[in-house]
């Protein structure tokens, strides 16, 4: 296992497999760069962030290059410790922390860092799955990548351009859009409670499409078999007391058949488009 690590707080750094430091002014910018155990054979990254955006692209080398930056915390908004007046502090703020670990071509990259974002910049080979999430302060975007993945963010859009394969993408704050070159027949799922669902697919595409769109629309320019069928009753019992509600999905198939396709939101529209 190779594992690398970025520990960096006024002029402390420590490092295992290749670091570059780049500094500008007001920030932190780092670079790793993870050999594969394989580079024949396909990888995956998974990343974990609480506070920050991530880029991933897939490019024809066949490392994981890692780029990330921060800009430390401005210690004048820190409250003043009236205990420790006349002491020097020998414990730093900011900086940037950040480790990538590598086996058997599966690369995991995660900050623990709470007090300011980390923004990461990666490359990957595109053949490459993916398993990547944020919580604060940023956007996701995957280019140029094939391979089976599942994005997840809380606060902040969700991009996919040029992909390959299949999703799963879930945020609640942001707009969800992705372009797929081709598609496999894996189910595929894209959600969002705060915006719109905006989903682009190859035209012979074959798909089982479920949508739902709670407080929006939902447009299509596939020519799709709608079910017509009326809406599923959908019986609970709580406290004693029996709840009806009514299942206000939208279904069909597009050219047949084929993959299971769930789209849903609630504040905001759904676009299923067809690749021109």
């Amino acid at each position: 296992m190779k594992k690398s690590k970025i520990i960096i707080a006024g002029l402390v750094l420590m490092s295992i497999i290749g670091i570059r430091p780049l500094f500008a002014q007001g920030e932190i910018k780092e670079q790793l760069v993870v050999p594969l155990s394989d580079p024949s054979k396909p990888g995956s990254l998974r990343v974990e962030l609480i506070h920050g955006s991530i880029k991933i692209a897939g490019y024809a080398g066949k490392e994981v290059v890692i780029d990330a930056e921060t800009t430390p915390v401005n210690n004048k908004r820190e409250r003043v410790d009236e205990s420790a007046s006349g002491m020097k502090r020998i414990t730093p703020r900011g900086g940037l922390d950040l480790t990538a670990e590598e086996r058997n071509n599966k690369v995991t990259v995660s900050s623990h860092s709470v007090r300011q974002p980390v923004n990461l910049t990666i490359k990957v080979p595109q053949q490459f799955s993916l398993k990547v999430s944020t919580v604060n302060n940023g956007d996701i975007v995957i280019e140029n990548v094939s391979g089976e993945l599942e994005i997840n963010n809380v606060n902040g859009a969700i991009t996919m351009n040029n992909i390959s394969g299949s999703a799963v993408a879930n945020t609640v704050n942001g707009v969800l859009k992705a372009n797929f070159k081709s598609v496999t027949d894996s189910p595929m799922a894209f959600t969002t409670l705060n915006g719109n669902v905006d989903v682009t697919f190859p035209a012979n595409a074959k798909m089982n499409i479920k949508v739902k769109s709670d407080r929006g629309e939902v447009y299509s320019d596939f020519d799709m078999d709608i079910d017509k069928s009326a809406p599923k009753g959908v019986r609970s019992n709580q406290n004693g007391m029996y709840k009806v509600s009514v299942d206000e999905w939208v279904q069909g198939k597009v050219n047949g058949g084929g993959s299971e396709i769930m789209m849903k939101n609630m504040h905001g529209n759904i676009y299923i488009r067809k690749a021109k």
